[in-house]
């Protein structure tokens, strides 16, 4: 057998692009290397804050992100994500610019998901900001317009650290943010079928989502795993 070079990196065929940001990443976070069961590389953008990304559009950040996922792919790794929903609004910028494939957010299981609901069920999404989460986004994604979003935006937690970058994360009141607002969201929208998380930051919290509401829930994790699988498919022979 002859082994083949090329690349810097090995074994690491995700390449996670990540905002600049410095709140806590627990366990089950998208930026918390432990959460993965296979490696992955990550690339900081410099200035690309949480405030910026979510509720400033992101404006600016373009050419910061494709320049940083060239460098991930310069790096060796086989495919790129990012680790904000929102970044939904580069999907097409980045899919043109970078000879990988590319998988900004977790909306992009929407269309999935209402694949293979039951008839007169459909997905919704719960967002960090829903102030924020515009058409642009949705249509990023390839999203129904019409979809239902429920949020953690305005309750006591999750929204304010992450977005406000703050040091410290209550994680029970993260959590029970999380749960509260994925039963709004299905008290609100009887036909709703799953659950697509938009942040990646909902990560821990997605089991006691599905626990709370009895829906199928959907995160970046989920996405990636699937997306990862077919970057480096497990061998059985």
């Amino acid at each position: 057998m002859k082994a083949k070079g090329g690349k810097s990196i090995y074994g690491a065929s995700v390449g996670i692009l990540m905002l600049d940001a410095r709140f806590p990443r627990i366990m089950g976070d998208m930026g918390n290397a432990l959460t993965w069961e296979f490696p992955v590389h990550y690339k900081v953008v410099r200035s690309a804050s949480p405030d910026l990304v979510v509720r400033k559009g992101a404006a600016g950040t373009l050419d910061l992100f494709i320049e940083a996922a060239h460098e991930l792919v310069k790096d060796g790794v086989d495919g790129i994500t990012t680790n904000c929903g929102f970044l939904a609004l580069f999907q097409k910028e980045l899919s043109e610019a970078l000879p990988v494939p590319v998988a900004t957010s977790s909306l992009m299981q929407v269309q999935m998901v209402n694949r293979i609901l039951p008839r007169g069920k459909r997905a919704g999404i719960l967002t960090v900001s829903s102030s924020s989460l515009t058409p642009a986004h949705l249509r990023g994604a390839e999203v129904p317009l019409d979809t239902p979003i429920g949020s953690t935006e305005g309750m006591r937690e999750f929204t304010r650290v992450l977005l406000d970058n703050e040091l410290e994360l209550d994680v029970a009141l993260a959590r029970q943010d999380n749960i509260d607002a994925a039963l709004a969201l299905q008290k609100a929208n009887p036909d709703l079928g799953a659950i697509v998380l938009e942040c990646t930051n909902m990560i821990p919290y997605a089991a006691d989502i599905r626990a709370a509401t009895g829906l199928p829930t959907y995160s970046i994790y989920s996405f990636i795993r699937w997306f990862q699988s077919g970057l480096q498919p497990r061998t059985f022979l």
